[in-house]
């Protein structure tokens, strides 16, 4: 009976030792997986492997036209008051 209590509290002991070891990653570690993540999305995107590829263009495309009326936009004020 003393033996059982002896495993069920070496059991407990390391079970949270073991749970008090979670490692964090560091900035550098954070930093290089975003451009691994970063690397890979060009990758997947410049080969049409990205999920929903369709959708992503569509996006990407009115983010463009969107930047590009701006523009004229901004042009055509800064014509009309010079």
């Amino acid at each position: 009976m003393k033996l059982h209590y002896l495993l069920v509290s070496m059991l407990a002991a390391t079970v949270l030792t073991l749970a008090a070891c979670d490692q964090k990653q560091t900035d550098a570690e954070k930093t290089v997986n975003k451009s691994i993540d970063k690397a890979t999305d060009k990758v997947d995107d410049a080969l049409d492997r990205r999920p929903g590829e369709k959708v992503r263009d569509a996006a990407e495309d009115a983010g463009d036209a969107i930047e590009d009326t701006a523009k004229e936009i901004k042009e055509e004020a800064k014509d009309a008051t010079n």
